[in-house]
């Protein structure tokens, strides 16, 4: 008797765990395209930061120091931008995602 009493136990927590993970599975979606946001502003950003480095190099070389400042800057003002707008949109489907998932817990 006890020993089937310990096997209901066991199957009511399996079922729980079960549909807890399906409750959750939209969570995972949106945790997901949240951090694929992030990496892309990175990724957008380290290409802008490099596109505006070799600018810069190429004025420094044909002896335009204004100009290379002026890549320079504007490189990392991008880079900076969309490491930002990636950082702040991945973070908040990420926030969006966890939210949903202890709502359908709760």
């Amino acid at each position: 008797m006890v020993s089937a009493l310990v096997e209901i136990d066991e199957l009511r927590k399996l079922h729980l765990l079960t549909l807890l993970l399906l409750a959750s599975a939209g969570l995972w979606a949106q945790i997901a395209s949240g951090s694929k946001d992030i990496g892309k502003g990175a990724a957008k950003g380290a290409g802008h930061l490099a596109k505006g480095t070799a600018a810069g190099v190429g004025h420094l070389v044909t002896l335009h120091p204004v100009a290379a400042g002026a890549s320079f800057g504007k490189g990392v003002g991008s880079a900076g931008k969309d490491v930002g707008v990636g950082t702040v949109k991945g973070t908040g489907k990420i926030a969006k995602g966890i939210g949903h998932g202890i709502k359908k817990i709760l």
